[in-house]
């Protein structure tokens, strides 16, 4: 469904800064327009206080579908295993699916609903909080076909952190893809690569010294949404949520704009590697 506002009309930046003054208010007035999310919502809401094991969370699919939206894991949906071990094993156990993954998502996930003596979803709290981020997350989807990259610019606005780390950013696709564009990266080459040889490569390139103030933070997103403007990308298809490491099926093209690196090609990718 496309945006049904007059702002989905301006270029990205402009969209970007009025949304970020206060997104939680923008998602609430979008869900106004969006039957189909009122719908998944109510059915939420009417269903969660009776839903007492991890099974009867996996068989009640609309339930499902805003738990796993709000921790970003919408395409999860159909993982029974997945869903089962991140719900029933301890997520701080070296061992677990939770840990071994190195995905950011799945771990929050784990960590809210791997406890059931009490149901995670007996709390009106924990309830409204999920509402609350299935309703930002769809909205930021929405947006990001609406207007290419203006979703994940908002979504790395909210989710970096300060103290941010490069294995932080690496545990999450999201923020990874920012990432990889504003240092310069084609993410088709850099996806293609091992886990190693990104976090070398990365690590060369991201000054995360940037990210050190929420004002570094948007105008990181805002460095993202100018580049993606001057060279515009193919949407892509998101990413299968068994891909444990980072990597994502993006295209993007390696640019120096903010850099001032004027060797940003193909070819200096690889010859860091080699």
């Amino acid at each position: 469904m496309r945006v049904s506002s007059s702002i989905s009309a301006m270029p990205a930046i402009p969209q970007y800064v009025s949304i970020i003054k206060n997104e939680e208010s923008s998602a609430n007035k979008w869900e106004k327009t969006s039957v189909p999310t009122q719908q998944a919502v109510s059915a939420f809401q009417n269903d969660a206080s009776s839903i007492k094991t991890p099974q009867q969370l996996l068989k009640n699919y609309k339930a499902l579908k805003v738990v796993l939206g709000a921790y970003g894991m919408s395409s999860a949906i159909g993982e029974t295993a997945v869903l089962t071990k991140l719900m029933t094993q301890d997520p701080t156990s070296a061992k677990s699916l939770a840990q071994t993954s190195g995905n950011s998502s799945w771990k929050a996930f784990a960590k809210a609903f791997s406890n059931w003596s009490t149901s995670p979803l007996a709390s009106a709290d924990t309830i409204q909080k999920i509402t609350q981020n299935y309703l930002t997350n769809s909205y930021e989807s929405s947006l990001e076909t609406e207007t290419p990259g203006l979703g994940d610019a908002l979504y790395f606005t909210r989710t970096a952190r300060t103290d941010m780390t490069l294995e932080n950013v690496m545990a999450d696709p999201k923020l990874l893809k920012v990432a990889e564009v504003v240092s310069g990266f084609d993410s088709t080459q850099f996806g293609a690569l091992d886990y190693d040889q990104q976090v070398r490569l990365l690590g060369s390139k991201l000054d995360l010294s940037k990210l050190s103030t929420t004002k570094g933070i948007q105008q990181f997103a805002q460095q993202y949404l100018a580049l993606l403007q001057i060279h515009p990308t193919k949407t892509s298809t998101p990413a299968s949520m068994l891909t444990l490491y980072g990597g994502n099926g993006s295209t993007t093209s390696i640019l120096s704009l903010f850099t001032g690196d004027s060797s940003g090609s193909s070819s200096s990718l690889y010859s860091a590697l080699f």
